[in-house]
């Protein structure tokens, strides 16, 4: 009996549509402080967003094809097994677990206190409780069914366009309060220039994060090899303008040193554009559109262990996989993903998280652009439905991005690297273990 078949029943406009849902988050809104104080000028914030836009539709258009040629559950986790074997795509499944999907939740729940504290007026102390209660209420949501995890995520992705959208349209048009050069492209007083502009681009890379995803609808698309590149291309630079745009409203919003590691730099600019009551409307929207954030991740991050706990891949994979028999939720994975993050919120800031889970993806990002061009040499009889326009010369534009970001992290943020080595590279002798456990 032959196996089921994914229907082709997607479009350009879907696609199109699953490309900009993906992507887009509440990343812009924050990230404008650390892309200004490691760049220290309006020209240079503006290029590194550009360039990171750049970057990403190559990525995109690369990891797209093996999407489309290996159309398995699990997507870039068994991208980098079917590659190079089963070590690499553990390593990677225990990275998401243990940094990508709790740092995720702990930096967004961070930047969702803060927002709050912001426009309540709140004290300091209030910061770690109001971030543990942000995770906690959302893994309890989801607990409460897929069902319930998917509508909420449905509510808040209208939510998360609105603030953007609002920004966008009025902030474009309202009073100019700083005069905001595009060229030449110069870093801020007494920084060196490609110091700045790495770690500006770095900075950038968080609000991008979701293309990885992309490519995963590849099997169910009518023309993928037509519509694919379409949507990818045309839904990153409708990002890339979406997320200049806003950053372009903010610069000729406020002074470059107030924005500067200012971290309510979104809700401040909504308040100059529209007043008070206004501004705290648009705020409001942003935390929603974090809030959805938050639950995506979670949503997702749980069922990564328990979906590795049913392969038996994982230490305790009896209690990993258990769901609950009323809501067939992965509870426990949930309350493990909700620790981590926990922990995490005492241990780091909302910058420190995010770079440290980029620079951990992007290590493995390097290897899916690769694996590209063995998997081409290796097997070039291998079905592919979609093929990277413009080969090699974008999967190598992607590889050399890659490699740019990992060297300036290990350069300019060596702790931060080191650490996100060290949880990740956990994983070797505790693969080990466990096969030798497995083999007993």
């Amino acid at each position: 009996m032959s196996e089921p078949k994914l229907k082709r029943e997607i479009g350009l406009f879907t696609a199109l549509s699953t490309v900009m849902g993906t992507v887009i988050g509440a990343g812009v809104f924050f990230k404008v402080a650390s892309v200004v104080e490691v760049t220290g000028s309006a020209s240079m914030t503006l290029a590194a967003w550009i360039l990171g836009g750049l970057l990403t539709i190559c990525a995109g258009l690369s990891v797209a094809e093996l999407a489309a040629a290996i159309p398995r559950t699990g997507g870039a986790i068994k991208y980098i097994e079917y590659t190079y074997g089963k070590l690499p795509g553990f390593l990677m499944g225990w990275a998401l677990i243990l940094v990508y999907y709790p740092a995720n939740i702990a930096a967004l729940s961070i930047i969702f206190s803060t927002q709050v504290l912001n426009l309540f007026s709140l004290p300091l102390v209030w910061h770690l409780p109001i971030a543990i209660a942000c995770g906690l209420s959302i893994t309890l949501i989801n607990f409460m069914g897929a069902r319930v995890g998917g509508a909420l995520q449905s509510i808040t992705l209208v939510f998360k366009l609105i603030p953007i959208f609002i920004i966008v349209v009025f902030g474009l048009f309202s009073k100019a309060h700083v005069a905001v050069s595009l060229v030449p492209i110069t870093a801020g007083p007494h920084l060196n220039f490609w110091t700045a502009f790495s770690s500006g681009l770095l900075a950038t890379m968080f609000a991008y994060d979701g293309w990885i995803s992309i490519g995963n609808v590849a099997g169910e698309m009518k023309h993928p090899e037509k519509d694919l590149p379409r949507a990818i291309v045309l839904g990153l630079v409708f990002i890339t303008i979406i997320y200049a745009i806003v950053n372009f409203v903010f610069l000729k919003s406020m002074p470059i040193n107030h924005i500067a590691g200012n971290l309510n730099t979104a809700s401040e600019t909504a308040e100059m554009i529209f007043g008070s009551i206004g501004g705290k409307l648009v705020t409001i929207g942003i935390l929603v559109s974090v809030y959805g954030a938050i639950n995506g991740y979670t949503l997702t991050g749980m069922r990564v262990p328990f979906a590795m706990a049913t392969e038996d891949s994982l230490p305790f994979s009896k209690q990993l996989r258990l769901i609950s028999r009323k809501t067939y939720v992965p509870y426990f994975a949930g309350l493990v993903q909700l620790g981590v993050a926990i922990i995490m919120m005492f241990m780091g800031s909302f910058d420190t998280l995010t770079d440290m889970l980029v620079f951990v993806m992007w290590i493995f990002n390097v290897l899916l652009f690769i694996a590209l061009f063995i998997l081409r040499k290796r097997e070039p009889e291998l079905s592919r439905p979609y093929r990277v326009p413009g080969y090699p010369v974008i999967p190598i534009i992607a590889i050399l991005g890659g490699l740019f970001i990992l060297i300036v992290t290990i350069w300019t943020q060596t702790g931060l690297a080191i650490t996100g080595l060290v949880l990740t590279g956990i994983g070797i002798p505790v693969y080990y273990y466990h096969q030798h456990k497995r083999a007993k």
